[in-house]
Order: structure tokens, then sequence, then C-alpha cells
């Protein structure tokens, strides 16, 4: 890859952008007045969505329901587990959103009432609205896997959710005698930031490499492929030997049961003991979604892709990793950028006009050592009632380990703009 391409690349993660309607678009005039809209979920997508809203315009009454008062961000956290980083950079109060207008209401949202418009928090008070964007990120599917549930994962810790779970598996890594075995199990498509685990394999690789340099990390996987799977085995091969061992689908590698109680991972073809066992089950978008019924049989939520409109709920739009995006990868950028798109749709759609059809770009990157990093990039546009990739660039396989040391900075450079620019 030329430094044009990269430099491409990160202008798009830095941009985080939606094309179509955050930079170009007027301020429309609301014509029904203060329209009220509520947004669930405090996340990549939702505080993106609910600052947008206002910026688009000041008019709009927008309240953001979100139970935790600290956002605790999923990117970057795989190096807080391998003892690079602490819980403490990933950590994001909604102050400033709340300082630009938008009302935080600090709780749950219980129940949605499609019919009367209406959210209903935790403590029983109500919410009207106009329109509601549905941002809840990803639930767990505990009943998907026997043996695993909410209780497993404090043996088991899935860190899928980034917080307590993630300092529960760096201490279950700092306890690890030298010459463990540390199994991560990855369930099959879909799942939020599909490279993730893979990141995580890499950077375990890394902690115990320096730290217990006889130990070994397995990948037990649902799926014989996985993205950017070539620059992930270069990787391991050049830094960790033969200390990360990846046994696929069609080797016997899904996860058909776990034992917590002995660490014991079950599959088709074997069982394998861990000293430290990281168990990401199945996903699913974010219970309220299910109750607000935007949810369908997939345990995900299907949208128009232009206005990010639920295609089962009325009045209610999704975005972020609950919604079916096509093509679109279940990531920050990718739930950011939607935020800003819904946001532009729904006050489009308030003045009576329609929406301006999204152009949305991001990136990923991923890290596997301090200093050596690779990431893909994306821009996508709907096309047959989804979202579909337009343009795509990946790193290359074979690059100087400057360019990877040059991507490690634009990492960095990414999780600092998205972070400012959503919460700062």
């Amino acid at each position: 890859m030329d430094a044009t391409r990269l430099m491409t690349r990160r202008d798009v993660a830095r941009g985080i952008a939606v094309t179509a309607a955050m930079a170009i678009m007027p301020c429309p005039a609301v014509a029904q007045g203060a329209a009220n809209v509520v947004v669930i979920g405090g996340g990549f997508g939702g505080a993106s969505c609910a600052r947008a809203l206002r910026r688009l315009d000041p008019k709009l009454q927008v309240t953001l329901i979100e139970p935790n008062q600290t956002f605790t961000a999923c990117p970057f956290s795989n190096e807080v587990i391998a003892g690079l980083r602490e819980l403490a950079a990933q950590q994001f109060t909604y102050d400033r959103i709340a300082a630009s207008g938008v009302t935080v209401a600090a709780q749950a949202a219980a129940k949605v009432d499609a019919q009367a418009r209406m959210v209903t928090l935790a403590d029983g008070s109500s919410i009207a609205y106009d329109r509601l964007v549905l941002s809840p990120g990803i639930d767990l599917r505990f009943d998907a896997l026997p043996g695993y549930d909410e209780t497993s994962s404090g043996k088991m810790p899935h860190a899928w959710k980034a917080g307590e779970q993630t300092m529960l598996l760096r201490r279950q890594l700092e306890a690890m005698d030298d010459g463990g075995t540390v199994v991560i199990a990855v369930p099959a498509a879909p799942l939020r930031c599909p490279p993730a685990p893979y990141e995580r394999a890499s950077l375990i690789a890394h902690y115990l490499k320096t730290k217990k340099p006889r130990s070994k990390v397995l990948i037990l996987d649902a799926k014989d492929g996985f993205s950017q799977q070539r620059l992930f085995e270069a990787a391991w091969k050049e830094l960790y030997g033969g200390m990360i061992e990846r046994i696929a689908l069609s080797q016997g590698g899904r996860v058909t049961s776990v034992e917590p109680a002995s660490n014991t991972i079950i599959t088709d073809f074997g069982n394998y003991v861990a000293n430290v066992a990281s168990v990401i089950p199945s996903q699913k978008a974010g219970r309220i979604a299910e109750l607000a019924g935007a949810a369908d049989n997939t345990f995900w939520c299907p949208i128009d892709p232009i206005s990010f409109a639920s295609k089962l709920v009325p009045n209610i739009h999704v975005v972020g990793d609950a919604c079916i995006a096509g093509q679109i990868p279940k990531a920050a950028s990718a739930a950011s950028a939607q935020g800003k798109a819904c946001a532009a749709a729904i006050v489009a759609m308030l003045s009576g006009k329609a929406p301006e059809t999204p152009r949305l770009s991001g990136a990923c990157y991923n890290t596997v050592a301090p200093g050596y990093a690779f990431s893909l990039s994306g821009v996508y546009r709907p096309k047959d009632g989804q979202f579909a990739e337009v343009e795509g660039a990946t790193s290359p396989v074979d690059a100087p380990r400057e360019l990877r040391q040059r991507e490690a900075e634009g990492a960095e450079d990414w999780f600092r703009t998205i972070t400012v620019e959503t919460f700062g």
C-alpha cells in the first residue's frame, strides 16, 4: 500500500464520516415546532445521534436515556486485558453531552409503548416522543451455549462488554502460572467487532511472551474464515511463533458446551481444559429493542438504510450494533456514522422532507502488539434494502514494520478523535 492510500484511510478514520448530511445539509426548520426525540443507549451510536440532533436543530427537545453515568469503550479494551492500558483510559462521562443541550436521563428504559409513543423508565416515570432512536448495542445470548450463563461468566469471562469483565480477565491472566493455556471461544457471526477475538488472542500472546513465555493461546472458532485472517496469521508467525493455535469450524473448533467448574470447553471433536477461559457467547440486539418490537426472529433489527427507520415499528429508528446493516460491520466507527446519518434523516423527516441517501465511511484498526497494527476501511451506500460496500481498502500483508507502526499511531489517533467527537 502506498502512503497516499494509507492517509486516505486515516482521514476516513478521523472523519468517522457520513456524507450527504452533516457537513452539507442546512439546518431546516422543524415544521411542528419543538419535537421530542428520545434516544435510548449512550454508546457511540446513541451519543453521536443525540449530539447531532441538537447540532442540526437546536430547537429539538432531545433526551438521551442511559443508566450508566460513565461509558466504558470497547475499542482498545483488549489492550487493558493485556496490561498495556488502564481501564480509566476507556471511560467517558456524559457531562459534555448534557452541556450541549441534551437532557440525559440516567436510568434504564424499561418499556416502549409504540402506539402511545411513550418510553417508561425503571423508576416508573415516562417520556413521550415524536421519534425514538434505539441504540442499545448488544446483549449476550446466555441461553445459546449449554453450561454458560451470566454466573458462569464470573469464572469464564467473556469480556465482550468493557468494564468489570475486562479487568476480571486481566486478573486471571496475571494469576495464571507460566506454562498455562488461555482458551478463547469464538462464536459464529454476527457479532460485535468481528476481528476483536483475534486481536484479543494477539495481545494476550504479547503479554504471555513477555511475562509467561512457556504459555500458549488456543482459539476455538465457530467459523472457518475471519476478517483480515491473512494479516493476523502473518503477524502471529512473525511475532509469536507457535504460541497461538487456532482450530477452525471444519477442524472441530465449534464450542458446543462448557463446564465452568472444571474450566472445560467442549467442542464437536474434543474437550479442552483451560487455565484461563474467555468464552464469547452468541449475541443479539439489546433487550429494549426486543421489548419495543423492533427485533425480528434473527434477534436483530431490520431497518430502512436511508432513514434507519425500523421496518417493524413506526416512528422508531435503530442504529449501531443492534441493527441489520448489511455489509457494515458492527463497530464503533459504523455506529457513530449511523447515529449522525439517522439524526439528519430525522431532522429532514420532521420538517416534511425526504431524507437524503447516506454515504457512510468508517475504519477498523486491529493491534497485535505495541507499535504493530493494521486496518480496514469501507464506504457504504444503501442497495437493495441494505447497506453495501462500494469501496474498501485493507492493509497489505507484506508491509514493512514502519507501516505497521504508522497504523498503530493511526489507531490511537482514531480513538482520540471518535471519543472526543462523541463525549468530549
